[in-house]
């Protein structure tokens, strides 16, 4: 190998030195870029052999790809550096210096890109594992690509001026507070982010409702600055990761660990259809097959308790009587217990709250068997059908607000217009 070069340099010897020099670098040139060339195709080679081995998703083969062409950048530079440092060559020493620097600084820098390209791939992997969704580490991976660039930044820099990398890390202790200015954002981000996953606070797939920052919606991503919210208008919101510290949040997701949805919803009765039921009445409903047992226990405690007035000698009108309304919140609540579509393992209650210009509420709370949308506002509505329909058979009315023009008659000679 020497005594070809001592020829080829013999052989242009007559060129002037910086002629030479330019010969020189266009031959590492050509060689670098066959070299780079061969690279990548005996490492595409072995790559296709495999991927014929393994299963992998269409994504996961693209970053594998990305991650095999950045490392076969290395051999061209590898090539350029060790041709600047060979003295056969007898290139100018300043631009062999400079050559072997850049070629240096190249290689830290594919090698710099293949790690970006590999962390994204293994989070890629990662999003694979079962836990993945409730323990997500893309923030952490992002943290390792700052920490990554930062001190190939540094390397880089050193390789180009030809100096320690020590030296300016011993100069950025003056710039900490230039530093931390910078990266506030970063600083306090992974401060929260380490809060999110050390409390559980978020997972991937969470429905949680933000107001203050319009969030309403499904978690789909968790990185290290913002987490991004898709609202149920198919939006996407970015939330700041330290909002969900700083601020409040309500996050669904014990709703659906319990397999219950709260169903929480009032009918609103007439105050005057509320009535005592008469003994014809009360033989009605007993019809009703829930009603049944309901229905005998009060008559038998009705009429113990009157039995003992009576005894006292006080007058009938002090006598207890089966109520409509009553009757109605006990049906409510058989009835409830009957449905498969109601968690029988959870609360149910049928309660009156404060009555009010608008009626008395009767409070329906229970909580649906299945939590999923479409089938917890089907089993909602099928209640409440059944109970607005049914209420007439206890003599009760719902209450509805009705305009006064409705109930003004019309003149008979009044006309219409269009």
């Amino acid at each position: 190998m020497y005594d070809f070069f001592s020829w080829l340099h013999e052989l242009f010897s007559t060129l002037p030195p910086g002629l030479w020099n330019l010969c020189v670098l266009i031959m590492l040139g050509l060689l670098a870029c066959g070299a780079n060339y061969a690279s990548k195709w005996l490492l595409m080679r072995w790559w296709q052999r495999l991927r014929l081995a393994t299963e992998a998703r269409r994504h996961e083969r693209q970053l594998q790809l990305a991650v095999i062409a950045r490392l076969a950048n290395l051999i061209p530079a590898l090539i350029l550096a060790g041709g600047a440092s060979m003295p056969e060559l007898r290139l100018n020493p300043s631009l062999a210096t400079v050559l072997r620097n850049v070629a240096a600084a190249f290689m830290v820098l594919c090698v710099l890109r293949a790690l970006d390209k590999l962390l994204d791939l293994a989070d890629l992997l990662y999003r694979k594992r079962p836990d993945s969704r409730s323990k997500p580490i893309k923030g952490f991976l992002q943290l390792g690509k700052i920490s990554i660039f930062i001190a190939g930044a540094l390397l880089i820099i050193s390789t180009l001026i030809n100096k320690n990398p020590l030296i300016l890390l011993s100069g950025l202790g003056a710039m900490a507070a230039v530093l931390m200015l910078i990266f506030q954002d970063t600083i306090l981000s992974l401060v929260a982010s380490l809060q999110l996953g050390t409390n559980d606070m978020v997972r991937i797939g969470d429905w949680i409702e933000m107001p203050s920052q319009n969030a309403d919606g499904d978690v789909i991503e968790i990185a290290l600055h913002t987490v991004k919210v898709q609202n149920w208008d198919k939006t996407i919101t970015t939330v700041p990761v330290r909002k969900l510290i700083t601020d409040s949040f309500k996050n669904w997701r014990g709703m659906f660990d319990t397999g219950g949805r709260r169903i929480m919803r009032s009918l609103y009765l007439d105050q005057r259809s509320v009535r005592f039921l008469s003994d014809e009445e009360i033989a009605g409903l007993e019809e009703l097959t829930v009603l049944n047992q309901y229905l005998d226990d009060k008559q038998r405690e009705l009429g113990e308790w009157n039995a003992r007035l009576a005894a006292l000698g006080a007058k009938p009108v002090n006598q207890r009587r089966v109520t409509n309304l009553g009757t109605f919140r006990a049906y409510v609540e058989h009835y409830l217990r009957s449905l498969p579509g109601v968690n029988q393992e959870m609360i149910i209650m049928v309660r009156q709250l404060q009555p009010g210009p608008t009626g008395i509420p009767l409070q329906i709370y229970c909580f649906s068997s299945d939590t999923r949308w479409l089938v917890y506002e089907k089993v909602q509505a099928d209640i409440f059908d059944h109970l607005l329909a049914i209420l007439p058979v206890f003599g009760l009315r719902v209450f509805q607000e009705i305009s006064d023009v409705a109930h003004t008659p019309m003149p008979a000679d009044a006309a219409i217009t269009l």
